[in-house]
């Protein structure tokens, strides 16, 4: 196994692993998506998460919960190869895969210190936030480089630019 599967966890394992950060003094920020087609919108956004605490867990859509949400023909990479993507970047300590519609379960089950999402949500329309913020958490959001989007970018693709 290399370094970046090494990064990919099941949900035990991550509980286990934030509960020793979090132990240690660390602030653990979750944010959660598809991270389909990664683009400078994606870099810039887990940098920021990353910066706002000590460590970054990143909730990755499952291919076929991409499937429901984007439609059939997608996802364009297969979940294994967007973890090990996401798994490679420095600023993500850790990738858990989740299949539900949420990851509200996930973020319950890892009971992260900040739970953060893109300015395209409000706090009130983010999944996890009313737990968060019931256990003394923190709920941001933050703020999206402008003209980047996967849809948009395959959008541009089809079209052969």
């Amino acid at each position: 196994m290399n370094a970046t599967e090494n990064k990919i966890l099941r949900i035990e394992e991550a509980k286990e692993l934030i509960e020793d950060w979090q132990r240690a003094g660390q602030k653990v920020v979750f944010t959660n998506g598809c991270f389909d087609i990664v683009h400078l919108g994606h870099i810039d956004y887990l940098e920021k998460a990353h910066a706002l605490g000590g460590r970054l867990v990143l909730g990755l859509n499952t291919d076929a919960s991409v499937s429901r949400l984007k439609g059939p023909l997608r996802p364009v990479v297969n979940e294994y190869a967007r973890a090990r993507l996401m798994a490679a970047l420095s600023f993500v300590d850790a990738v858990i895969l989740f299949d539900e519609p949420t990851p509200s379960q996930l973020i319950e089950a890892l009971k992260p210190d900040i739970l953060v999402k893109g300015d395209d949500y409000t706090v009130e329309t983010i999944a996890g936030a009313d737990f968060v913020l019931n256990n003394g958490g923190e709920v941001k959001t933050i703020a999206l480089v402008k003209g980047y989007s996967t849809s948009a970018l395959i959008e541009k693709i089809k079209e052969g630019y």
